[in-house]
């Protein structure tokens, strides 16, 4: 009998250690919410650019041989017909005084054979010598006249040639690159200076591929391009798309875009090589709504917010398709519907079916959770 009584009340025990106990009831959340309102968003792109001069050569002797002398230096602002880098000149003035001393050579050449020719015409008219010895003498002449002008005419290559040993600006501007230095011998056409043009500027900036064909639509329309320049937050510049590169750069796969911001609004406020900030204008868009992005969530690869059922007071999930981020705000473009209210804080405590109430500040008159939730989002 005790042992019979033994085993049922540890039986009771075994029972009771098994069962579980009731879940308590998830409690009444109090929640910020905003109702949906419809709306319309617009907003900005914002690309790193670079001041440049909208022409800059690349200058360089047009004879070659070994630089004598620079005369400037990297940074320096010069003038149109100053000299900038001058050639060793003895190799070029000894081919121009050759070229001088084989025209005085032709030039003495083409005086004889014209004597001889005007000897041999009163000869002819004496009838002491036939038309053919005149006809030579004729050809004679002439090819003397052809060396002399073939001489003259190297004499003022060769001239022209001397002077090509100093390298003079074509233009105003200012000196951005040096390539060569003293002492190096250099040929035709190699790159010795990079000059920078005074003139209209271009602020020149990068854009990924996926946004070359927005740039182009928007190019075609005023005011949608603004350049802030650093150091001047404040102030803003408008600028005009003249170019976008046809093809993507081989290392950073992006596309080169040239706006052109003239001169600036004062001489010396656009510096060369000055950091920017293009700000491309978007058009606005109809049907978004922005959130904050505490009232996002994501679920099983999803972005979701809770929606309030006025009803029951109850939350659920709502699945949503973001668009972009604003700020501190999230662009949604898809998923919601106006008149609905949407949870703004705490959407990581919340259950499905959950019971909620609106949050009202501490002070507030009555009424107030009744208008808080009917405050729809509004968009700056």
């Amino acid at each position: 009998m005790r042992h019979s009584l033994y085993f049922a009340l540890a039986g009771l025990a075994v029972l009771a250690a098994c069962s579980k106990p009731a879940a308590l009831p998830d409690p009444v959340r109090a929640v910020r919410t905003v109702t949906i309102a419809p709306q319309s968003a617009s907003g900005s792109h914002e690309y790193a650019a670079e001041i440049r001069a909208r022409t800059e050569s690349r200058l360089a002797f047009r004879v070659g041989g070994k630089i004598a002398r620079r005369a400037v230096d990297l940074g320096d602002a010069v003038k149109a017909g100053q000299v900038l880098a001058q050639l060793d000149p003895q190799d070029l003035q000894l081919g121009q005084e050759s070229a001088r001393a084989g025209l005085a050579a032709a030039q003495a050449n083409l005086d004889l054979a014209n004597a001889d020719y005007k000897r041999y015409v009163e000869l002819r008219n004496q009838g002491f010598i036939g038309a053919a010895e005149l006809e030579r003498r004729d050809t004679t002449l002439k090819s003397a006249r052809a060396q002399f002008d073939q001489a003259r005419a190297q004499a003022g290559v060769q001239g022209n040639q001397a002077a090509y040993a100093s390298l003079v600006a074509g233009a105003a501007g200012v000196i951005t690159g040096v390539d060569a230095e003293p002492g190096m011998v250099v040929s035709s056409g190699t790159t010795v200076l990079r000059l920078a043009h005074d003139g209209p500027r271009d602020v020149v900036f990068s854009v990924p591929e996926d946004q070359v064909g927005l740039i182009k639509a928007l190019a075609a329309q005023p005011g949608r391009f603004k350049v802030r320049l650093w150091g001047a937050a404040a102030t803003t510049l408008p600028a005009t798309v003249r170019e976008v590169a046809a093809a993507a750069d081989p290392v950073t796969r992006t596309f080169l875009v040239k706006a052109d911001i003239g001169n600036g609004p004062a001489p010396g406020t656009l510096r060369l090589g000055q950091t920017a900030t293009v700000i491309v204008e978007l058009p606005p868009v109809v049907g978004v709504t922005k959130l904050p992005l505490t009232a996002l969530k994501e679920e099983q690869g999803r972005t979701v917010v809770w929606l309030v059922d006025r009803a029951s007071m109850t939350v659920k999930t709502q699945p949503v398709q973001v668009a972009g981020a604003d700020g501190n705000d999230a662009v949604v473009s898809a998923g919601l519907a106006p008149g609905q209210v949407v949870v703004t804080a705490g959407v990581h405590v919340l259950n499905p079916g959950q019971k909620v109430k609106f949050y009202v500040d501490p002070g507030a008159p009555d009424g107030a959770a009744s208008a808080a939730a009917a405050t729809p989002v509004t968009v700056k």
